[in-house]
């Protein structure tokens, strides 16, 4: 699984892109009743946005995670136009999503790496 994801990194970082852009910026009457806060849909969204980026680690990978960081940050500041809150406290949650996203890639590929060596 950890392969397709690194193989095909790109095309699910595109829908991930495609997908929060829509999701954000859809004018809506109210919100769904889901379950989780806001800031948590915001901290999971980014962080599967940046765990194909971080397995992957293609060679601008920082570039492309400050990318994401100004993405964020248009969607926040568009929102207000769309009949949505744009709130810099979402822009923060997904930073930290990022962030959790980059982690949790190092550790899947660690216990991945361990698992090669134990096996040989």
């Amino acid at each position: 699984m950890i392969f397709l994801i690194q193989k095909y990194w790109l095309h699910i970082t595109l829908l991930l892109l495609a997908s929060i852009a829509t999701l954000s910026l859809w004018p809506v009457a109210h919100l769904p009743s889901v379950p989780g806060t806001d800031k948590t849909h915001h901290f999971i969204a980014y962080a599967a946005l940046m765990l194909p980026t971080a397995l992957r680690k293609p060679k601008h990978w920082l570039i492309i995670t400050f990318a994401f960081l100004a993405f964020s940050g248009a969607i926040e500041l568009i929102q207000p136009y769309v009949n949505r809150y744009g709130e810099w406290l979402d822009m923060a949650a997904n930073s930290f999503g990022l962030i959790f996203g980059f982690i949790l890639a190092k550790i899947i590929l660690f216990i991945g790496s361990n698992k090669n060596t134990t096996i040989q």
